[in-house]
C-alpha cells in the first residue's frame, strides 16, 4: 500500500504496520513504556472489539473524556481504524457545555477517566437515550475486558467519506458547534502536515497539547502515521519540565501554541544540549506575537515555523516554509494543503494587500456542522469556499497575515481597528508579559479600546504609565481609553484569547 492509497486512519495505521511493525509509534515521557506500530494495529482491534460487545455499531459515535496517555492514543485511534466516529470532549468545558455536548453528540459510548466517572453517570442518566460509560485508565495497558484472542488479519476499512471525527469548537458565545470531519480529512491532513515539515520516521514530536484539541489530534497523533515518525507523551504541559522531557525522549521538533511559548520565555534557559537535537519549533492555534517570536529564536536558538489553522479544516491551513531565510515574521504563511483567498464582505475577491476575510477549499474542510443545516449553510461561500470569520490580508509573494476575528474587530468612530495591532504594541513594553484589546461600547464613538493586561512577574506599571506608552506606540485615536489589570486572559483550549469574555471586566 502506498501513501496515496492511505485516504483512511485505518490505512495509514496499517501501512505502518506493516512497513515497520516493531518501530516505536508512541511512547511516555514518565516511563519506558511505549506503543509499536505493529501493537498498535493489533491494539486498534482490540479497541474494536471491546466497543462492539458494548454495543455500538459502526458508523456510531464514541464520546471521550480523558486526558492525554498512551491508552487515551489507542482508544481515539482504534475507534477511528473501526469505522466508528470519536468525539473527544474538551476536559476544561464548563458543566452546562460538556452536558450539551455529550447530549447533542449523539454518542452511544462514553469512555472516561476515573476521576470523571461520576460526574459523566450523572449526565447521561438523563438521556432520553441508552449510553454505555466505560471507566479508562488513560495509562492502561488495555481497555477493560479486552483481550489478546482477537483475530490478527487487517479488519475491513472504512470509507474515506465516512465521518472519523466530532468535535466541538468552544465558540465566544452560545453553545459549541460540532464539526464533522471524514477519514480522507484527517488522511489528507496527515499527509499535508508530514511533507509541509518535511519530516521523516526518525522524526519524534513532544506531544504537550490536549487530544481533545485538533492541533494535538491532527498533528502530534495523526502526522507521524503518514511519515513513520512517532510522538513522545507527557501527561500535560510543564514549562518547568518541557526541555527535560524532550531530551530525555529524543525529540527532534516541538509543537506548541503561543501560550506556552510566552511561559517557556519566563522560565530558565536550559542547557545548550538540551536545545541542540530540536530542529523546530511548531506554533499553531493563535497568532504568535513578534516580540515572542524573536525572543524566543535569540533564547532558545530554535527556529518557529508559525502555522494556523481551524477545526474546520482538521488543523493547519497555513504554515511558513521549512527554510528560515523564506519565513516572514508576523505571517502564518502560505496556504498548506489547500487553497485559500481573501474577499470582501460582498464575498468577492479582492486585490493582495487588502484587507477582507480569509477563505479556505481543499480535502481537509469539514463535511459540516453537526445537526446544524444553517450554521453549515452560512460557514460556506456560494461556490464552497469555507468562511474563517478570521481578518487578514495576502501579500504578493502568498504568504497571509491575520489581523483578527470579525466578531472582534474594534470599529472606533467608524474606523476598523484590529484588536493584534493594540496587543503587539503594548508587549514591547518591558512589564507587560500579555495584552488583549477588546471593542468596549461608547456613547460617542460607538466603541471604545478596552485592553486587558498580565504583567510580568516582579513588574509593576501603572494605568499612566501603559496610557503614556501607548500615546507614542499607537498615536492618540488607537491608545485604549481602558485599562484592566488581569492574572490571566480566558482562553480556549487551542490557547486563543477568547477576546468577548473580557467585557464584563469593562461595565461600569
Amino acid at each position: 500500500m502506498n501513501s496515496a492509497a492511505a485516504s483512511t486512519v485505518h490505512a495509514l495505521v496499517e501501512r505502518q504496520a506493516a512497513l515497520q511493525p516493531h518501530a516505536v509509534y508512541a511512547r511516555s515521557t514518565e516511563s519506558e513504556r511505549h506503543i509499536t506500530y505493529g501493537e498498535l494495529a493489533r491494539g486498534c482491534r482490540g479497541v474494536a472489539d471491546v466497543l462492539a460487545r458494548h454495543g455500538a455499531a459502526a458508523g456510531e459515535t464514541i464520546s471521550v473524556v480523558m486526558p492525554n496517555g498512551l491508552q487515551t492514543l489507542r482508544l481515539l485511534l482504534g475507534a477511528m481504524h473501526a469505522g466508528y466516529c470519536v468525539n473527544p470532549v474538551n476536559l476544561l468545558s464548563q458543566p452546562d457545555q460538556m452536558r450539551y455536548v455529550l447530549a447533542h453528540s449523539d454518542c452511544r459510548v462514553v469512555c472516561v477517566a476515573p476521576e470523571w466517572k461520576a460526574r459523566v453517570r450523572e449526565m447521561v442518566r438523563a438521556f432520553d437515550r441508552p449510553v454505555t460509560v466505560i471507566v479508562v485508565d488513560p495509562d492502561a495497558d488495555a481497555l477493560p475486558g479486552e483481550t489478546d484472542a482477537v483475530a490478527h488479519g487487517p479488519s475491513p476499512s472504512p470509507s474515506p467519506d465516512a465521518v472519523a471525527l466530532l468535535m466541538y469548537t468552544s465558540g465566544t458565545t452560545g453553545m459549541p458547534k460540532g464539526v464533522m470531519l471524514s477519514q480522507r480529512n484527517l488522511a489528507a491532513n496527515a499527509h499535508a502536515i508530514s511533507a509541509e515539515h518535511a519530516l521523516q520516521p526518525a522524526d519524534r514530536v513532544l506531544a504537550v497539547l490536549p487530544l481533545y484539541h485538533i492541533n494535538a489530534f491532527a498533528v502530534t497523533m495523526l502526522a507521524p502515521l503518514a511519515h513513520g515518525g512517532s510522538l513522545a507523551m507527557p501527561p500535560r504541559f510543564s514549562a518547568g519540565r518541557f526541555w527535560e522531557q524532550a531530551t530525555q525522549t529524543q525529540c527532534s521538533w516541538i509543537n506548541v501554541v503561543p501560550t506556552m511559548i510566552s511561559y517557556l520565555l519566563e522560565g530558565a534557559k536550559p542547557p545548550l544540549a538540551q536545545t541542540l537535537a530540536i530542529r523546530f519549533c511548531r506554533s499553531a492555534s493563535a497568532a504568535l506575537p513578534p516580540e515572542h517570536h524573536r525572543a524566543f529564536e535569540q533564547m532558545f536558538g530554535i527556529g518557529i515555523v508559525e502555522t494556523m489553522g481551524l477545526t474546520e479544516t482538521a488543523a493547519p491551513s497555513f504554515s511558513n516554509p521549512m527554510d528560515p531565510a523564506a519565513r516572514k515574521l508576523g505571517s502564518v504563511g502560505r496556504a498548506s494543503g489547500c487553497m485559500a483567498g481573501v474577499v470582501d464582505a460582498q464575498l468577492a475577491a479582492v486585490p493582495d494587500g487588502t484587507t477582507g476575510e480569509l477563505v479556505i477549499r481543499g480535502p481537509n474542510v469539514m463535511l459540516g456542522y453537526y445537526k446544524n443545516e444553517e450554521a453549515t449553510c452560512a460557514s460556506f461561500t456560494p461556490d464552497g469556499w469555507l468562511r474563517t470569520g478570521d481578518l487578514g490580508h495576502r501579500d504578493a509573494d502568498g504568504f497571509f497575515f491575520v489581523t483578527g476575528r470579525i466578531k472582534e474587530l474594534i470599529i472606533k468612530g467608524g474606523e476598523n481597528i484590529a484588536p493584534r495591532e493594540i496587543d503587539e504594541a503594548l508587549l514591547q513594553h518591558p512589564a507587560v508579559l500579555e495584552a488583549a484589546a477588546v471593542g468596549v461600547p461608547d456613547r460617542h464613538y460607538g466603541q471604545e479600546i478596552g485592553v486587558c493586561i498580565v504583567l510580568r512577574e516582579g513588574c509593576a506599571c501603572t494605568e499612566d504609565e501603559l496610557r503614556a506608552f501607548s500615546a507614542t506606540a499607537l498615536g492618540r485615536y488607537k491608545t485604549p481609553g481602558h485599562y484592566r489589570f488581569v492574572a490571566d486572559l480566558p482562553r480556549g483550549p487551542s490557547g486563543k484569547v477568547q477576546r468577548l469574555k473580557l467585557l464584563p471586566l469593562f461595565e461600569a
